[in-house]
């Protein structure tokens, strides 16, 4: 029985997709759910199984093409049993295909495919950083970038020498999720006041809080103690204080949120998402820690869900994990206001007086003055200030 594999049902905020690469060749044997390809959209990467066990008989879209919601993609001969039998059928198609096959390595993406042979550099040594193993273009830009002492002396010497003086170029597409991010960062300046508002904070009491406790927290509740929740939790006590920057606009209404759906921006290898902490002012610290964990690691893996990324009332975002000084993060519409963390370094200040050298942040905060007044993005700074000085506040909602 012939069946059809097709693209899975898209959120509504989703209207096409792009395929990267197919796992499976025309005339292998596939398993029930077993990956045949992914489909990347402009939010989130999603996995296509197999329906059925059989053969793959037809592959309709291949790789690189758009695609939209069920379409179909490929077709799986359910009565076959065995791989061998589709070369077998056809010798004569099974024996060109063998030669590239060996001498290209089926895990490196295109873009590191090009690369590679435009610098000489061996796919098939390369160990891949990308998902399952795959060869990224930053794989082959490293390994060209080795000593030539280090490469096999076949990549010593390029296949083509450049002229001096010569001016290299590259043109590749934008990721779908590097296009989305561009559309909806330039719509956000264009169509919020973006304003952006700065404090500094004294991280010593956070920083003592966690050297005291983080190994007994650790062993308690089985996560590493972090800073970025005593930030989502000091963010929470600010909105609470002032409602409209934890609103957002929709047309000429204001929209107050009863809740706390704070948005981590999380880097990724496809790039910047922000997977949202549903309900924030009900977590602990230990489900805050665990869940940034767990967001962090379907980041990496690329199994960040279209619903982690859906709604959310307010963002952080975390500079300082680069060494950024200070920033101005751009708002995440619909949102109204985002706080941007930077480097934490000992500076000279002054305390009750005295000239003492203490750990301090930058903190800034962009809002959109269409709705939020310079008053109360300088108060609510104020107030996660003050939760960060004196973390007793917190647990004493003060």
């Amino acid at each position: 029985m012939i069946i059809d594999v097709k693209v899975p049902m898209l959120s509504e905020s989703v209207s096409e997709g792009t395929l990267l690469e197919w796992k499976k060749k025309v005339g292998e044997a596939v398993a029930r759910d077993e990956i045949l390809i992914d489909i990347e959209t402009d939010k989130v990467v999603l996995e296509v199984p197999s329906p059925q066990a059989g053969v793959l008989v037809e592959i309709v879209v291949q790789d690189g093409e758009t695609v939209v919601a069920d379409q179909v993609l490929a077709r799986i001969d359910t009565a076959a049993t065995a791989a061998a039998e589709a070369p077998a059928a056809a010798p004569a198609e099974a024996a060109p295909s063998a030669a590239p096959a060996a001498a290209q390595n089926n895990a490196a993406m295109p873009a590191a495919a090009k690369l590679a042979a435009e610098t000489g550099v061996d796919v098939n040594a390369l160990q891949g950083s990308g998902r399952d193993g795959r060869v990224l273009k930053e794989d082959v830009q490293n390994a060209a970038a080795k000593p030539a002492a280090a490469k096999p002396a076949a990549a010593a010497v390029p296949a083509v020498a450049l002229p001096a003086g010569a001016r290299p170029e590259e043109r590749v597409p934008m990721s779908r999720l590097r296009a989305r991010v561009a559309e909806r960062l330039l719509a956000s300046q264009q169509e919020n006041a973006i304003l952006t508002t700065f404090n500094e904070v004294n991280m010593k009491p956070i920083m003592d809080l966690r050297a005291k406790y983080k190994e007994k927290f650790e062993k308690e509740h089985g996560v590493k103690l972090g800073f970025m929740s005593f930030f989502v939790k000091a963010a929470v006590a600010a909105l609470k204080k002032y409602p409209v920057v934890n609103a957002s606009v929709d047309g000429k209404d204001i929209v107050y949120h009863g809740y706390f759906d704070i948005g981590i921006a999380i880097g990724s290898p496809r790039g910047l998402v922000v997977p949202i902490l549903r309900d924030a002012d009900q977590m602990s610290i230990a489900d805050i820690e665990q869940a940034i964990v767990d967001y962090a690691k379907k980041a990496k893996d690329g199994k960040i869900a279209i619903e982690d990324l859906t709604g959310g009332t307010f963002s952080i975002t975390n500079g300082g994990t680069f060494g950024s000084m200070m920033s101005t993060p751009i708002i995440n519409p619909p949102q109204s206001a985002i706080l941007g963390m930077h480097a934490t370094k000992e500076r000279a200040v002054v305390e009750n007086g005295q000239v003492v050298v203490r750990p301090m942040m930058y903190l800034a905060l962009s809002y959109d003055h269409r709705i939020i007044d310079g008053r109360e993005a300088v108060l609510t700074l104020v107030a996660i200030k003050d939760a960060l000085e004196d973390p007793a506040r917190l647990l004493l909602d003060l």
